[in-house]
């Protein structure tokens, strides 16, 4: 209350209007004073010379003089007695009837000569014989005083003549002082009376502004946030209708905010949980919202040079390109971009304000990783099932026409037709039933049981069934038990003996001979799994084609031409996929590759 501004305000103007108010009546007053003071000095004046002047033509009246020079001589004869500024308290000067000075105060004093000389040099100019009016009544400021001199001159005739001017004067001195001292004293009471007014103004003031500073203290807490305070409009006229207006404002504000909250919170509920990363700028290009799947958007791709906050945000140059032109031209500009074994679709969409003015832009990214893996992916798929079908298609059709045309004559080279066209059928056959069985795999719709089973018995057959093949091949071929016999496992055998196959005839197609082919097991307690790895010591595996191994139609080494549909390890990981399992590979170029599988092992009692 006592810091108020307004109280301030106000105090100090009444302040100033009492202030203002003394010094203008003091102003007026002495205005008013002085020129009642000047009127009644005049008048007194007056009556006092148009008494001498009576007087002196009486004396002429009364006399025996001849002409207007004797009668002069006799009135100034009469006036010796007014030479004297103590007898008539004013000072006193004769002219002829030319305006020539005759008799005056006797001029004892400097002060004396100075004001007959003033009164002299006045009447000359403005009085005398250059006045059509013969009675006259003047003032005149004293040269280097602030006291004036009032001036009256009257006529003294003789016969409806003019024999002589009497012109008296006086100094207007000691009633001005006294008029400026009691001007000073109604200024001094009035200030008095002023301050008095001090206390009672205060507390009026203060009274009046306590629902202003209420009305002040609710809007700064609506401007903080606070739409529950409100001030009291119980108050009559103005500052009550004042409340009343801010208490409406308060209500309406609160439930704005609340509806544009609840909006915000909801928009960003929405847009912290989509996948797509959300960026947007104002027109400085400045991030200022950004949701929660942007910081993981681009985790994939390699930073380098990040040495602005924006490159932190987005790592791409050209993104930040588009946001400056959608800034500037007000478009949507679209992108697609691609890393390594990365790609992102980009959205740029400018905003605007009411006026339609841009204020800012937001940017839309998705990860389209999969999607261009997928559509990569699915061209490879067709490319590849086209070039396996060809092949054999092509052998065929390469038998078939010379057959067809009778050019064949012998029998036994019809025989020999006819087996290749059989092996390239089978061949076909072969490729379609992988192709089916993979995508029956990848769709889960291959239905096929797991449960425990014992796989020192697989392996065991394993070895008795395939010793014959790899010495027919002149390959070294065993199975070893690092950790001795193996526990009980879950899957399925036949499935587990395909996958065997598939890796076995791998190892047998990249082995040459004299190398060897091991299939090698053990159990980890740590993982509780049992380890199954078919070890060859081949030619080895590219490490440029190691990540690539499991993909469908993938052959390593194309050039060397080694049959196959190249499905058979896409199948074997699918197969231990959909079992619940895991395969890694392990190869170095020349030495020989290692394919390693999971089983699980069974816990608890185990029937057969």
């Amino acid at each position: 209350m006592y810091r108020s501004l307004f109280l301030r305000k106000m105090i100090f103007l009444v302040l100033v209007a009492l202030f203002a108010s003394a010094l203008l009546s003091s102003a007026l007053f002495n205005l008013a004073a002085n020129q009642l003071t000047e009127n009644s000095s005049q008048e007194e004046l007056l009556d006092k010379a148009t008494s001498m002047a009576s007087y002196l033509q009486d004396q002429i009246t009364e006399g025996i003089e001849a002409d207007d020079a004797s009668r002069l001589q006799t009135i100034k004869n009469a006036g010796i007695g007014y030479r004297s500024y103590d007898v008539i308290s004013c000072y006193y000067l004769l002219y002829d009837a030319n305006g020539k000075l005759e008799s005056s105060t006797a001029a004892d004093t400097t002060d004396t000569v100075s004001v007959i000389s003033s009164i002299n040099g006045f009447c000359a100019s403005n009085m005398l014989t250059n006045s059509d009016n013969k009675n006259l009544i003047d003032s005149i400021d004293q040269e280097g005083s602030k006291n004036s001199i009032t001036i009256v001159q009257v006529p003294i005739q003789y016969e409806g003549h003019i024999v002589a001017y009497l012109i008296i004067g006086d100094q207007v001195t000691s009633v001005t002082t006294t008029l400026s001292d009691f001007s000073q004293y109604v200024f001094l009471s009035t200030l008095v009376v002023s301050l008095a007014m001090l206390l009672p103004v205060y507390f009026a003031s203060k009274r009046l502004i306590r629902p202003l500073n209420r009305v002040t203290d609710v809007a700064n807490a609506l401007g903080q946030g606070n739409f529950s305070i409100r001030a009291n409009d119980k108050t009559k006229g103005e500052i009550g209708d004042l409340a009343a207006s801010v208490n409406d404002l308060a209500e309406k504000l609160s439930k704005s905010i609340t509806s544009v909250t609840t909006e915000r919170n909801r928009l960003k509920e929405i847009f912290d949980i989509i996948s797509e990363g959300i960026v947007s700028v104002n027109k400085d290009l400045q991030p200022d919202y950004s949701n929660n799947a942007i910081a993981t958007l681009f985790e994939k791709v390699p930073r380098k040079n990040l040495f602005t906050e924006k490159l932190q945000l987005i790592p791409f140059e050209e993104v930040w390109e588009d946001f400056d032109n959608c800034l500037k031209t007000g478009e949507t500009y679209e992108r697609t971009i691609e890393a390594k074994d990365c790609a992102y679709s980009s959205t740029i969409v400018p905003i605007k304000d009411n006026e339609k003015a841009i204020i800012g832009a937001t940017g839309f990214f998705r990860d389209i990783s999969e999607q261009e893996r997928l559509e990569q992916t699915r061209r490879d798929y067709v490319a590849n099932v086209s070039h396996e079908l060809r092949t054999p298609l092509t052998a065929m059709r390469g038998l078939v026409e010379p057959l067809a045309d009778g050019m064949v004559k012998k029998e036994e080279d019809r025989q020999r037709y006819y087996g290749i066209i059989l092996h390239e059928t089978m061949r076909l056959s072969r490729l379609i039933d992988d192709m089916l069985e993979l995508s029956r795999l990848q769709a889960r719709t291959l239905a096929f049981k797991t449960f425990p089973f014992d796989l020192n018995k697989l392996l065991s057959e394993f070895e008795t069934k395939f010793k014959p093949v790899m010495e027919e091949a002149e390959l070294n071929f065993s199975v070893e038990y690092k950790t001795g016999p193996l526990p009980t496992v879950m899957g399925n055998p036949d499935r587990v003996e395909q996958i065997i196959v598939i890796l076995l005839d791998n190892a047998k197609k990249y082995t040459p001979a004299g190398g060897s082919i091991t299939i090698s097991t053990e159990y980890s307690n740590e993982t509780d799994q049992v380890l199954v790895s078919v070890i060859d010591t081949g030619q080895g595996i590219h490490e440029y084609d190691i990540d690539h191994i499991f993909d469908r139609f993938y052959k390593a080494d194309r050039a060397r031409g080694k049959k196959g549909t190249g499905l058979g390890l896409a199948i074997a990981k699918e197969l231990l996929s959909y079992m619940g399992e895991t395969i890694t590979v392990q190869s170095e170029y020349g030495e020989g590759t290692t394919f390693t599988f999971t089983l699980k092992r069974v816990t608890g009692s185990v029937w057969y």
